[in-house]
């Protein structure tokens, strides 16, 4: 900037000294300020510097190092020279660095594989009681599992007693111990496993025997003796581990086997307790009490050569007394159970407490079910039943013909066509559409593409009213409907209801109940209809009373007044004058029919009763295989059980009061016989009972627990003939 600066004062002065003139001024160079140069004299001589080669050399050696470092970088992973040109640091810095994040790993897998939380819960689920709503024991499942056991509580003989026949070293191990491994392998005695290796194996692992679970059991032993102490270790080993009878841990066996604490334990008591690790259920002292003892004696001779036990003291040990007190007469599973049980261990936390719960089941009606059902005529058919309230509220549940025979619940895990009964979602879809029981629609045999829907018995009509439709159990009448007001239409109300199965949409059989679901699905569904509040859902447990904010998010919908009244006017005809009117009642009663095709599967499902009388019931009939049923329907052998059901429940066959008497005007005339010719039958019950009266005998004919029996009243007494043979004269 100073040398322009200075080129412009100069052209300003050159300006005002040449003022008028036509050049623009004169710039002066530091070369013209120089005086003259001689032109004869001779240049100066000019000096060559001597060559640099140490200069050059040090140049050049880093021009080659970069081109090698250039080419290093070049090379990839897979080439060979990229790993030669490595150095010693090199190796040796990534090595740390890969231990390091070798072991941060291990210990982040083992915080979550193996958190040390885990070893403080039972490794079985506790024993849960349930009752029935009236406090009546029904099953018990689960483990028998107590407090757990705190060492120092506990007197020196019992822990000495598992460790010297389990772990001798246990004190001075750190988890493994091959000196121990080598001993058992000698001697036969003491395990390999160490108590911690154990601990980690019944608490963290499967039963597997696999090195790569030997090895995990290993670490995991590791670790938990890295952050806990020995008596810590001691302790959740002692309280967790399994002692035979279903008795998990050292409190709950000390109590099984002779109903005492731990810390009152005696040291033969103790010696058997510990000698039963090895093979429980084989030494269990309840079945196997010689075996229980002579393992026992191992184990007192393991604590003399630990000297835990002097050899007079062992010798002077009885054979200790086995003083059982606890009896389990209740099943440990029932159709109902199994399907209660689960819903309540989802909400239990890990505890060693046990849990006692009370379950909707009436246990009234639980016994009327299994009566029921004992007495159907069902052949070699299965048969399922499950009654709740309106509300969702299971009171009554039947899985099948025998639990012990086969567990698997038919009401809750069988998946089969409903048939009919699937036809109240169809209708109730046309009434929410603007249809109206009265309207007509034809009832004419048609083809809807490659489906053409036959009526059962082939009985058709021109037009048919939707009541009579549904009374009838038409299937070309819902086909009809459902494409009216369209299979959309009917999947939504089914969704509405509860239904949560697969719904094929634009499939013109599924007005039939061709998808499949489970009876408690459809009965749950019913059971919204007749609360008028869906969706229904199936409880084991009373629901709690909501809160505010549930009643604002909980979603609940229900029929219009006009629309229920309507769909309960089409199901009571369906049993009063339709294919249910073998489950007619003497009360007000709702219900449907549905027989799948060739006979699969048979169904009833309704209603009936009053306020909070009011029981939905759902029957199935059909066989496991799925093959056909000989020509049983929905309104034959499932609408009997349902109706014989129902009347118990109902409180419907009490007899009437007796009559009050009445003045005869003549009290010592003959008394007249009804209007009965002799020798006819008068039916009784549904169940084939008649009465029968011949010259000078009345005989009731019935079937008691499936053995058919005649009760015969004559002059000369009364007599019982099995079988309703002739009696031998």
């Amino acid at each position: 900037m100073g040398l322009f600066e200075r080129f412009r004062k100069n052209a300003r002065a050159n300006g005002r000294e040449e003022e008028g003139a036509d050049a623009p001024g004169f710039f002066p160079l530091y070369e013209s300020q120089l005086p003259p140069a001689d032109d004869d004299a001779p240049p100066p001589p000019r000096a060559v510097p001597a060559p640099d080669y140490a200069n050059w050399d040090h140049r050049l050696a880093r021009l080659d190092g970069a081109l090698e470092a250039e080419e290093r970088r070049r090379l990839r992973p897979w080439q060979r020279d990229y790993w030669r040109a490595r150095g010693r640091l090199w190796w040796a810095l990534r090595a740390l660095a890969a231990a390091a994040l070798a072991v941060i790993a291990l210990i982040g897998w083992l915080a979550v594989t193996a958190p040390l939380s885990k070893s403080l819960e039972p490794i079985a689920a506790p024993q849960v009681t349930l009752l029935a709503s009236d406090g009546t024991p029904i099953a018990r499942q689960g483990a028998m599992v107590d407090a757990p056991v705190e060492i120092a509580k506990l007197p020196p003989h019992v822990p000495q007693a598992f460790m010297a026949i389990e772990d001798r070293r246990f004190h001075s191990h750190w988890g493994i111990d091959p000196r121990g491994i080598a001993r058992a392998l000698w001697t036969g005695r003491g395990g390999g496993s160490t108590i911690t290796q154990q601990l980690a194996k019944f608490t963290f692992l499967t039963p597997e025997q696999t090195l790569t679970r030997k090895a995990r059991e290993a670490l995991i032993a590791l670790w938990l003796e890295a952050w806990l102490t020995k008596d810590e270790i001691l302790e959740r080993y002692l309280s967790n581990a399994y002692f035979g009878d279903n008795q998990y841990g050292l409190r709950a066996a000390s109590l099984h086997y002779f109903y005492r604490q731990p810390e009152n334990l005696l040291p033969q008591q103790a010696a058997m307790l510990a000698g039963l690790l090895q093979a429980p259920s084989a030494y269990a002292p309840t079945r196997h009490y010689e075996r229980a003892k002579r393992r026992m004696d191992l184990v007192v001779a393991a604590m003399v050569e630990e000297g835990y036990l002097t050899p007079a003291e062992a010798e002077a040990l009885p054979a200790p007394r086995l003083d059982v007190r606890t009896r389990n007469d209740l099943p440990t599973g029932t159709y109902f159970a199994d399907w209660a049980l689960p819903i309540a261990r989802e909400g239990m936390e890990a505890s060693y407490s046990r849990q006692v719960l009370a379950t909707t089941l009436d246990a009234r009606l639980q016994s009327l079910a299994g009566r029921v059902v004992a007495r159907a005529p069902l052949g070699e058919a299965q048969v399922a039943l499950v009654a709740m309230r309106p509300t969702g509220e299971v009171v009554a549940m039947v899985g099948g013909k025998d639990y012990r025979a086969s567990p698997f619940n038919r009401a809750t895990q069988a998946r089969r066509q409903p048939g009919s009964t699937f036809k109240l979602f169809v209708y109730l879809a046309a009434l929410e559409a603007g249809w109206e029981p009265e309207d007509t629609i034809a009832g004419t045999p048609f083809e809807d593409g490659s489906y053409r829907p036959e009526n059962a018995g082939g009985t058709y009509s021109d037009t048919i009213t939707l009541e009579h439709a549904l009374a009838t159990s038409s299937n070309v009448a819902a086909v009809r409907l459902m494409n009216e007001v369209g299979s959309e239409r009917v999947i939504a109300m089914a969704r509405a209801l509860g239904v949560a199965s697969d719904l094929p949409e634009g499939d013109p059989s599924l007005a039939l109940g061709t998808s499949t679901m489970t009876l408690i699905e459809l009965t749950a569904a019913y059971a919204g209809v007749a609360g008028n509040a869906f969706p229904v859902t199936p409880r084991a447990f009373e629901r709690e009373e909501r809160g505010w904010l549930d009643w604002l998010t909980t979603r609940e919908d229900s029929l219009s007044r006009r629309h229920h009244e309507a769909i309960e006017r089409m199901l009571r005809a369906a049993v009063n004058r339709g294919t249910g009117r073998a489950a007619m009642l003497p009360v007000a009663n709702y219900g449907k029919t549905g027989t799948t095709q060739d006979y699969r599967d048979a169904l009833f499902v309704g209603y009936a009763g009053e306020g909070e009388e009011r029981l939905v019931v759902g029957v199935w009939v059909g066989n496991d295989d799925n093959s056909p049923l000989d020509g049983i329907t929905g309104g034959s052998l499932p609408a009997r059980i349902w109706k014989d059901f129902m009347r118990g429940a109902l409180r419907l066959g009490a007899p009437a009061p007796a009559p009050k008497p009445a003045a005869s005007p003549d009290p010592e005339g003959p008394v007249q016989p009804f209007d009965v010719p002799e020798g006819a039958e008068i039916p009784l019950d549904d169940n084939g009972s008649r009465l029968r009266i011949e010259e000078g005998a009345v005989t009731v004919t019935t079937e008691i627990e499936g053995e058919r029996l005649e009760f015969r009243l004559r002059e000369d007494g009364f007599e019982v003939v099995p079988g309703g043979a002739d009696p031998p004269n």
